[in-house]
């Protein structure tokens, strides 16, 4: 048998073989890096993420807790009035009310009023005669004390005292007579706007002390007249009758504002004594314009029922223009604001 012979295959030229039988689309071109590493990241990403649960639970459990400073909350701040408890106030209204009990009416209203204050305290016992008892006109809280057991307040009361048979001038003299009386009342409780309670009976004391009285600045006489005594005298006069508007003002510095009392009604009205503080106050001559002196006044004045009161005047003077002004009354009665009435009128004769 013969041999086939074999078919000559013809080799594809290469600029054939390279060429792409169709175009449709343009050729992408792959980056490196970029595309590989993404997925890797993603991949690290979420194992960390798994790993940190873990960690951060084990690190809570091992390390100790602390006590971190944390902020107060902010309180809010109420309208409402907070209730401040008045020992003072508690044992004036305990001794008026004490004052006027009877053992004898233990079921009145006074008596049950002071039981409600003072569970603990005694009634008086009056005696049974035609006399009326003897009841508090005014009761005043002088002094106060406070200590860790309680607090104890001191009560002047201002009685109507019957009068002995003896002690009457004459048979048209009234049977009572005024007099100060002054009580010691002790309590507790009142802590923190707390109730208060009166713990018995009060105590009558002596007057509380007062004072030394203290040097007088008032030491240069100051003669009735010359310009100071004459300007003062005539000022309380206007001022103790009534005086308003230039009446008064025409005494008065500029810009001093200054009332006169509405229920005085003094018809007359006498200097009993005038002295200063300075010099220059009791000399003849009125100083040069801006001068001041403390001037201390005492005068007498007579009402319209025939009655005469001492009374006394401390001033603030201030010379302007060869005469003496009143720049201030007790210190604290006039005001320096200016007024348009005083500011116009001040200081005018």
């Amino acid at each position: 048998m013969a041999p086939v012979p074999r078919r000559r295959v013809r080799p594809v030229p290469r600029s054939a073989a390279a060429q792409p039988l169709r175009r449709s689309r343009p050729e992408t071109v792959p980056v490196r890096g970029s595309l590989s590493r993404g997925p890797r990241l993603a991949r690290v990403g979420v194992w960390a993420a798994l790993a940190a649960g873990p960690l951060a639970l084990a690190a809570a459990l091992v390390v100790p807790r602390g006590t971190a400073a944390q902020a107060a909350p902010l309180s809010q701040t109420t309208s409402a009035p907070r209730p401040v408890a008045d020992a003072a106030g508690t044992a004036a209204v305990f001794v008026d009310l004490w004052l006027r009990a009877d053992a004898a009416a233990p079921d009145s209203p006074v008596a049950a009023a002071v039981r409600a204050m003072a569970p603990a305290a005694d009634l008086p016992k009056r005696a049974r005669t035609e006399a009326a008892a003897p009841s508090a006109v005014r009761v005043v809280p002088v002094r106060t004390t406070s200590t860790p057991a309680g607090w104890t307040v001191v009560v002047a009361a201002l009685t109507d005292t019957a009068r002995a048979a003896a002690q009457s001038p004459a048979p048209a003299a009234p049977d009572t007579a005024p007099a100060a009386r002054y009580f010691a009342v002790s309590g507790t409780g009142g802590t923190d706007g707390g109730a208060l309670i009166v713990t018995g009976s009060p105590a009558e004391v002596a007057a509380p002390a007062t004072a030394a009285a203290a040097a007088s600045p008032y030491t240069r006489p100051v003669p009735a007249g010359e310009a100071l005594g004459t300007t003062v005298g005539e000022f309380l006069r206007t001022y103790l009758a009534g005086g308003q508007g230039t009446g008064l003002e025409r005494y008065l510095s500029p810009g001093v504002r200054l009332s006169a009392p509405a229920a005085a009604a003094y018809v007359r009205v006498d200097v009993e004594d005038v002295a200063a503080d300075t010099d220059q106050a009791a000399a003849k001559d009125v100083p040069g314009d801006g001068a001041r002196a403390r001037v201390r006044v005492r005068v007498s004045g007579e009402d319209r029922t025939g009655d005469r009161w001492p009374l006394a005047y401390r001033l603030e003077m201030t010379a302007r223009a060869g005469r003496w002004e009143v720049s201030a009354l007790d210190a604290a009665t006039a005001s320096s604001a200016p007024a348009p009435a005083a500011a116009a009128q001040g200081g005018v004769r």
